[in-house]
């Protein structure tokens, strides 16, 4: 069975422990984070399915958190429910302002959130487009997250692919590490520029036995881009 991986972000461990006791199910895996930038360090590692979010956090808000990973490639789809005791109309509106897919006040049924959860997940899945990327004899289904090299399938990192499907949105186009850095990851200052290089090496790493590893280039002084054209040597 297919689990459904939840982050849950609050500073308050009994209500930490409260949801993920609700969640106690097989088809749910439950993890935990007190703060943004613990919650950011776990998504940079793990890509949850659905975040649960608590609006007053200590350092960074998660209005503040959830603004952030909507501006970014590799984060901007994953659904988010805020959950918070802050029940004015203009912090719904704020919280939904800010990119969350839900609103739930405190207190809340662990019914009632088991139900919204669902209904958040069946409607990012619906919303999903069906695009398909080809550049030679690559190509990448955004709708299945697959990606195949000459008709095979290749089995790719959740970063791997993003950063791939950025490259290949944006072909012939050169990106420095900290564009990527803040195009894909986010926050620059939480990743080291050096990151950019590790998963370059891994997508030409994947896409070698197929001959396509050219594909991707290095732009000497300047950064990466994807292109079919030959690189130049100087």
């Amino acid at each position: 069975m297919m689990q459904t991986n939840v982050l849950v972000v609050d500073d308050e461990q009994p209500i930490r422990d409260m949801i993920c006791f609700a969640l106690r199910q097989p088809d749910f895996l439950c993890r935990q984070a007190e703060s943004a930038e613990q919650a950011y360090t776990q998504i940079c590692s793990t890509l949850p399915d659905i975040i649960l979010l608590d609006w007053m956090l200590p350092t960074a808000s998660g209005i503040d958190l959830a603004t952030m990973l909507r501006k970014k490639e590799l984060y901007q789809d994953i659904p988010i429910i805020m959950l918070t005791a802050k029940t004015e109309e203009n912090d719904k509106l704020r919280g939904f302002g800010a990119g969350c897919d839900d609103y739930i006040t405190k207190p809340f049924s662990t019914r009632e959130l088991i139900a919204r959860i669902g209904a958040v997940l069946k409607r990012a899945k619906a919303q999903k487009t069906g695009e398909t990327l080809t550049v030679e004899q690559l190509t990448l289904e955004s709708d299945s997250h697959r990606v195949f090299a000459r008709d095979i399938e290749l089995h790719l990192g959740p970063t791997e692919y993003h950063l791939l499907k950025f490259l290949m949105t944006h072909k012939e186009r050169v990106y420095s590490r900290p564009q990527l850095l803040d195009y894909i990851w986010g926050e620059t200052a939480y990743i080291e520029e050096r990151t950019v290089d590790v998963h370059i090496f891994r997508l030409r790493k994947a896409l070698e036995p197929y001959k396509l590893d050219h594909l991707v280039q290095t732009v000497r002084g300047t950064g990466y881009r994807l292109s079919i054209r030959e690189p130049q040597t100087t």
